[in-house]
């Protein structure tokens, strides 16, 4: 999977994932709840960007290890984690640089939803959990592609881009849509146990000035953005 393209919007991106919406008051808070108690945990960070989640982890008594294919985004993480914190550039369709069994737990923070095929990524992830280990994982909710794209085929899986600003830098992300049984099929495939799958609502202490009209007035409690699960290794 080629994620150096982060480099050239590295900074802008994590300057807007610190106090976005639906990364700083949405998916990040969603991940952190579903980690639980983490005191002790053994935890690699998928796909860590610049490490707000691994920051957030360690705070709450995780021992973290990370890696990214973006070298920018390693050194940015480099600067909010210090030398506590063992990190790697490497590719997350690639063999991955760590011992069988290492780690409690695997977060993948919006990383999947970037890959055609999850079977090997999987496969490594599962490799390095120990045995009742577990992965955390958000990706791209597929039925926000139907409202998106309702001209497109929900069931065929489909590589597709989008434009984006970030701190008023213009960047493009390019991300694989797949259905939702393909999901479950492929984590089922890898020897996944799914033990919980949820679509969160926003922190209630996001602030309101960021929040989307029908929800600012109460008129809707919630909105489709992510879909989060937490897979076991079986």
């Amino acid at each position: 999977m080629k994620t150096d393209h982060y480099d050239a919007f590295a900074e802008a991106y994590d300057a807007e994932n610190a106090s976005s919406l639906v990364n700083a008051h949405y998916e990040r808070p969603a991940m952190i709840a579903l980690a639980g108690d983490v005191r002790g945990r053994r935890i690699l960070d998928a796909g860590c960007g610049s490490g707000p989640l691994s920051a957030a982890l360690r705070e709450r008594g995780a021992e973290m290890s990370g890696f990214d294919g973006s070298p920018a985004m390693i050194e940015l993480a480099r600067r909010r984690l210090g030398d506590g914190v063992p990190l790697e550039v490497a590719d997350i369709a690639e063999p991955l640089p760590y011992d069988d069994e290492s780690f409690d737990d695997v977060v993948a923070s919006l990383v999947l939803h970037y890959l055609e095929d999850w079977s090997a990524p999987l496969a490594e992830l599962r490799r390095v959990l120990r045995p009742g280990g577990r992965l955390i994982v958000s990706v791209n909710h597929p039925t926000v592609y139907m409202i998106s794209y309702p001209q497109e085929d929900y069931f065929v899986t489909r590589r597709f881009s989008e434009e984006y600003e970030f701190a008023g830098q213009a960047g493009t992300l390019t991300y694989w849509h797949r259905p939702l049984h393909a999901i479950t099929d492929a984590v089922l495939a890898a020897g996944l146990r799914i033990a919980a799958l949820a679509e969160p609502l926003v922190s209630p202490d996001a602030p309101p000035e960021l929040l989307p009209p029908k929800l600012r007035s109460g008129e809707k409690s919630g909105f489709l953005c992510f879909l989060f699960l937490v897979l076991e290794k079986s």
